[in-house]
Formats: C-alpha cells, sequence, structure tokens
C-alpha cells in the first residue's frame, strides 16, 4: 500500500516524496511526528493504517503538516479483502488526487503570511494562485503573476496561470480588452509550453488556454493526454481534459473526464466538473 500511494505521489512533479526505504524505519512504532519531519526533512507527513476484519479490510490516511503537527485531510476506504489489489489502486490514486490540492492551498496559507516585500518569484505566484478562483481578483492575481515571470521568465507554473488569468478575464467578460488580453493569454500559454517539460499542471493549463483563442483542439487534447500518462491521479487535468472534449464535440467523454476529476478529488476545486457535466448532457441530447 505505502509503494503504492509514494509512486502515485511521486508523479507530482513539485513534491519531494521520501524513498520507501526511510519512511519503512517509522514502521511499527509511535513517533512523533515533528520529529520525523525534523529527521527526513519533510514539511508533511503522511500516516495510516491497514486493519483487517472478517474478509473486509479498512485502509485508514491524514496528512499532517510536521511543523505544527495540525491535521490538513483525513479519510478511510473499505473494501472486500479478495479484491485488495484492485483497493490499493483506487486508495493510492484517490489520495495521490486529494494531498496536491490539500498541500497547495496549505503552500499558499503559508506564503501569505510572509512580508510582501521577501517574496520569491515562488512566492509570487503562491499568493496569486490564492486568488486565481476569484474573478474580482483575476486582475490583481495577474499583475503578481506578472511580478513573478519578471523576476524568472521561465517559470512554467507562473506562465501558465497567467496565460489562465487572461483566459478569465475572457470568458468571465471582466477584462477592459478583449483583444489585448487575448493577445497576451496566447503569447504566456506558448511561453509556458516551451518550458513545460514533464510538468502536467503547465501542460494542462496551456492546453486550455490556447485551445480557446484557437489552437488545433486535437493538438491540445493530445496535450492534456500526455499530462495524464504522466500523472493519472491529476484531477483539474481531468476536468480540463472534459472541457476540451466539449470544445471538440465529444460530449460522452467529456462526462467520463469530469466524473473521473470528482472521484478523485471530490472536495477540491478541480473545477466546475458537475457543471460541464450538465453541458455535455445537453449536447449530447442535442447532437443524438
Amino acid at each position: 500500500m505505502v509503494e503504492e500511494i509514494i509512486t502515485a505521489l511521486s508523479r507530482i512533479r513539485w513534491l519531494f516524496v521520501t524513498a520507501r526505504n526511510s519512511t519503512f524505519a517509522y514502521k511499527g512504532h509511535s513517533v512523533d511526528v515533528k520529529r520525523v519531519g525534523r529527521e527526513l526533512g519533510v514539511r508533511y507527513v503522511l500516516e495510516g493504517s491497514v486493519r483487517k476484519g472478517g474478509d473486509r479490510v479498512r485502509i485508514t490516511a491524514q496528512l499532517i503538516d510536521a511543523g505544527t503537527g495540525a491535521h490538513l485531510w483525513a479519510d478511510h476506504f473499505d473494501g472486500p479483502l479478495e479484491d485488495v489489489f484492485d483497493l490499493q489502486d483506487k486508495v493510492a490514486s484517490r489520495v495521490a488526487g486529494v494531498i496536491e490540492p490539500a498541500l497547495q492551498a496549505a503552500e499558499t496559507a503559508r506564503s501569505t503570511g510572509r512580508p510582501t516585500n521577501d517574496l520569491t518569484a515562488y512566492h509570487l505566484y503562491l499568493r496569486a494562485h490564492a486568488m486565481v478562483w476569484s474573478a474580482r481578483q483575476i486582475p490583481k492575481a495577474l499583475g503578481l503573476l506578472e511580478q513573478a515571470i519578471a523576476r524568472d521568465p521561465h517559470y512554467g507554473p507562473a506562465l501558465a496561470w497567467a496565460a489562465m488569468c487572461c483566459y478569465r478575464l475572457c470568458v468571465d467578460g471582466s477584462g477592459t480588452d478583449f483583444h489585448r488580453d487575448s493577445r497576451k493569454g496566447v503569447d504566456f500559454g506558448q511561453r509556458a509550453l516551451e518550458v513545460a517539460g514533464d510538468d502536467p499542471e503547465v501542460i494542462v493549463n496551456a492546453a486550455l488556454v490556447l485551445s480557446y483563442f484557437g489552437e488545433d483542439i486535437n493538438a491540445m487534447i493530445a496535450l492534456v493526454d500526455r499530462a495524464l500518462a504522466l500523472n493519472p491521479n491529476f484531477a483539474r487535468g481531468w476536468h480540463v481534459g472534459g472541457i476540451l472534449r466539449l470544445f471538440a464535440g465529444q460530449p460522452d467523454l467529456a462526462i467520463e473526464h469530469a466524473e473521473t476529476a470528482l472521484r478523485l478529488s471530490p472536495r477540491t476545486r478541480v473545477g466546475t466538473s458537475l457543471s460541464l457535466i450538465g453541458q455535455a448532457l445537453f449536447l449530447a441530447r442535442s447532437v443524438r
């Protein structure tokens, strides 16, 4: 179970995940999470247990801030013992899908409390990331991201989210100059793809923006599929894949992608997956 989860978490490029041999030194011992964090040099600890009762097994997991001891997330998973391997796969996928946005939120909160004049490009990015979900704060978020890009012109995540901000200004109709915002969105999106490497989030955000502004939809779908091959547990990637399938007139695939996003991360902001499913159902009825 631990190996499955470590493998799934290792697909998230921005996470440093401690190897199995290091973590297994604590197996079976009652340990102080803060001490574990210091000894392994990590900020967060995922711990859990596996219990068997009759022909069923229960797997519990909780994510803890090693610095404060605060619980960031906890859940349990039940299943029949005869399907234990299938259960392991599902648990690993679900844990990885939930942990990425939980850690992103925790890192954003950690960064927000720091003095503005001491922020690096990374902290500017995190401050902006906390704002991108609010239409009212998109212009401020874009300004912070542009500051981060000025510090590091090859910073892929900042470029991709700057593109997303331009996209939102156009989609929401809250921008003051559609043509200027669209040009900036395309520029940021193309630059993000140039430096994306194997970062699924950068690839997915850039593909969404560029598809909206007229790039070949099949090429953008291929990019999202590549991102999901790199990290199959990336809930937002599945959501964006659904949007692009809807753009391409493939409502059934759009629904499948949106449902996968919700299954991986049902309580986090992966996007308006329920709205996407509704639109896809409407389109499916129209084309049949």
